[in-house]
């Protein structure tokens, strides 16, 4: 299985780099804590969650779900989008085509 999508690559990262920065504790996923993570400089952190985004992309090309810290990343591929399970109630949807 593989993730198809036709829109730009990058613009895809920055979308999912947004929805995976609302889970609570996202870094939990780098086996970070919340002191480390602080510690961090904005680019630092920048860079973490794009690290993350184009990791969970590449799982998800493989499985069709992904823990992300207490979140969820899902491959909808009938619907060419990944869904960003944030809380209960916050769902992020981002699409893979233009």
């Amino acid at each position: 299985m593989s993730i198809k999508y036709t829109r730009d690559y990058d613009k895809i990262l920055d979308d999912l780099s947004r929805a995976i920065s609302t889970i609570p504790q996202f870094y939990e996923t780098f086996e970070m804590n919340d002191t480390e993570w602080t510690g961090l400089d904005e680019n630092e952190k920048a860079v973490c969650l794009r690290t993350l985004a184009d990791d969970v992309f590449y799982v998800l090309g493989s499985d069709p779900s992904a823990p992300v810290g207490p979140g969820l990343a899902e491959y909808d591929a009938a619907h060419s989008v990944i869904k960003i399970t944030a809380g209960p109630q916050l769902v992020h949807v981002v699409t893979l085509r233009e």
